[in-house]
């Protein structure tokens, strides 16, 4: 995997010999990150290759229908734990014969709790022979520092990993042996079953912060720290309805309290329970004390000038009493909060409607997050409080003068360890009349951060589309947001820029799909990337969450991933590979050598 200005692109390349004397069926198995896009799978079979394509949604689902209908069966991408989505195809390999997979996913990493995270999952489902990981960081403004975490990275495991760290650059190899592969904290006979992560965060002054450009593009990551913390309001909006009884609400109101002794005693705090009747804790909002802090865990278990305000929903967005309308309910919302604070709304539970809670919370500038009912779902709730826990700026206002066709440059909150980012062209490519500017709200005071002498720094590369890439990424990721939110034609408008733009870039987004080109005979594939919070199920219905690249090799054959860069010539890498009957052996590979970006 390459990552240059926080923008991963990784290449997983897999290939596999069949020496048995009759044709086996290959499965190919890959998990990747939640908000990665792919943008690339091709197979090598014979001296030929077949490319994967990129259509709208209703072409692929045409050539489904007319494969279905030759009793051919179709791909599948189904959700896989919190985090991850897996792709599926699978390949005739004739007697003595190899096939090679090649998949590209882009992602622009997000930051939180001040740093960036690259997580690669592996689950071999046995000790492979030869098994690689290559990870490169190319980060201008320079890499403060870097760390490997996870499960993989413990115990034996943990001697298999080389960090190298270079100003500007960093790279992770993870080369681990058969045993060592048996000794760590999620490995066992079968080998290892968990997560690579590898941690790190960029150099940062307190100004404009860091602009790149290339070929008319730029892309602007702001994210200063030396700043006072703004007191906050917040509110927490508790469901107590029938579907919330028995773990969930347990759960919360555990979360509640560690979340409450974390307030900082200038904030401001009020707490609000519903079912078919609202109740108050306080009509008002009350300071962060020692006294109303006792008083508001006690509750649990039976607009200020100069602060910033939030308020967080707890729910599993089932209305059961009321007002039982969705479209009545987010009217109401959006009616009573007037753009005067965001709204986060925590869903609780995996039948939770993410759908309604998502465009209630786009609507009214925040956003949903999923929290699993698991055992650990008071830390979920506690680790997104923790996000939001220490405003910095409100009213966050992103100005390019001689910008255009720019991405969101409203923020109404900028939290700390966060990161806002831009991306937008510049026009006629002129950049002695481009000038950034940042103006926001710090306590009570207007801010700006700009400055006449900063350089945009250029990639250097004529032929470098990242930063048209990360630009074209962010404003389809925006336009999804925003057709949740609209109706009528203004949804089918935007509906149609984001489907345009994911195919120019040959995104595979939740309104494009992937058909995989197979040899003649070959069943007919469709890959379908699926909204947050819809069911696991085969095309065309919608297929389950997106999510972190993940290999699945079967047991009795050597595997190695690689996860390098791009513009790669195919790294020769064995795959995830699932064989219906006897196993296949594998061919033994090298690796070609990672360039600096």
């Amino acid at each position: 995997s390459t990552v240059t200005s926080r923008y991963a692109t990784t290449v997983i390349t897999s290939r596999v010999a069949n020496r048995m004397d009759e044709s086996k069926e290959i499965e190919f198995h890959v998990r990747l990150p939640k908000n990665a896009f792919i943008s690339k799978f091709r197979m090598f079979i014979d001296g030929q290759v077949y490319d994967g394509v990129v259509k709208a949604k209703e072409q692929a689902q045409q050539q489904y229908t007319e494969a279905v209908s030759r009793g051919e069966s179709a791909g599948l991408v189904s959700s896989v734990g919190r985090t991850l989505e897996e792709f599926k195809t699978s390949v005739t390999v004739a007697a003595h014969k190899k096939v090679t997979f090649e998949l590209t996913y882009e992602e622009l990493m997000k930051r939180t709790h001040g740093k960036y995270e690259l997580q690669i999952h592996a689950r071999p489902m046995q000790p492979v022979r030869d098994f690689k990981v290559d990870v490169h960081i190319h980060e201008e403004a320079g890499i403060s520092f870097i760390d490997v975490k996870g499960g993989l990275s413990t115990k034996a495991l943990a001697n298999a990993i080389t960090k190298t760290h270079a100003d500007k650059q960093a790279w992770v190899y993870f080369y681990p042996t058969v045993d060592q592969q048996k000794m760590c904290d999620s490995c066992g006979d079968q080998g290892m079953n968990g997560d690579l992560v590898i941690v790190y965060d960029v150099n940062r002054d307190n100004g404009l912060g860091h602009i790149k450009k290339s070929d008319g593009y730029f892309v602007h990551h702001f994210a200063p720290s030396d700043l006072p913390r703004i007191p906050k309001n917040v509110v927490f909006v508790i469901d107590q309805s029938g579907s919330m009884y028995g773990r969930k609400i347990e759960q919360t109101r555990i979360a509640l309290v560690h979340i409450l002794n974390d307030l900082a005693e200038d904030d401001h705090f009020g707490l609000i329970t519903f079912d078919d009747r609202i109740s108050y804790w306080k009509r008002e909002l009350v300071q962060a004390n020692r006294k109303n802090l006792e008083s508001a865990k006690n509750f649990c278990t039976e607009t200020l000038e100069g602060s910033a305000s939030i308020l967080i929903l707890l729910t599993d967005g089932d209305p059961t009493s009321g007002v039982t309308n969705l479209e009545n309910i987010q009217s109401n919302v959006r009616q009573a909060i007037a753009g005067k604070f965001p709204l986060y709304c925590l869903g609780f539970g995996f039948d939770v409607n993410f759908n309604f809670l998502e465009k209630m919370s786009l609507q009214n500038n925040g956003v949903a997050r999923r929290i699993y009912e698991d055992s650990d779902a008071d830390l979920q709730l506690k680790g997104f409080y923790e996000e939001v826990a220490t405003p910095l700026l409100t009213d966050v206002t992103m100005i390019y003068v001689g910008g255009t066709n720019l991405t969101q440059t409203y923020f109404s909150h900028y939290y700390n360890g966060s990161e806002i980012v831009v991306a937008g062209e510049i026009t006629d490519n002129n950049i002695e009349t481009f000038t950034p500017q940042v103006v926001a709200i710090s306590s009570n005071r207007r801010i700006i951060f700009s400055n006449p002498n900063e350089t945009v720094e250029s990639t250097g590369t004529v032929s470098d589309d990242r930063i048209q890439r990360v630009w074209a990424y962010l404003t389809v990721k925006q336009l999804l947001d925003k057709e949740l939110q609209l109706s009528g034609p203004e949804k089918e408008k935007v509906k149609k820029e984001a489907m345009e733009l994911s195919l120019k870039y040959s995104f595979v987004t939740p309104l494009t799909s992937m058909v995989v080109t197979k040899p003649p005979g070959e069943n007919t594939d469709v890959l379908h990337k699926p909204k947050e919070g819809e069911t696991s199920q085969r095309w065309p219905s919608p297929g389950g969450q997106p999510n972190l690249a993940h290999l699945t090799p079967a047991s009795g054959y050597s595997g190695r991933w690689v996860l390098s860069g791009e513009q790669i010539k195919p790294i020769q890498q064995h795959s995830p590979v699932q064989l219906r009957r006897r196993l296949l052996t594998v061919q033994r590979c090298s690796v070609n050598e990672i360039k600096g970006v």
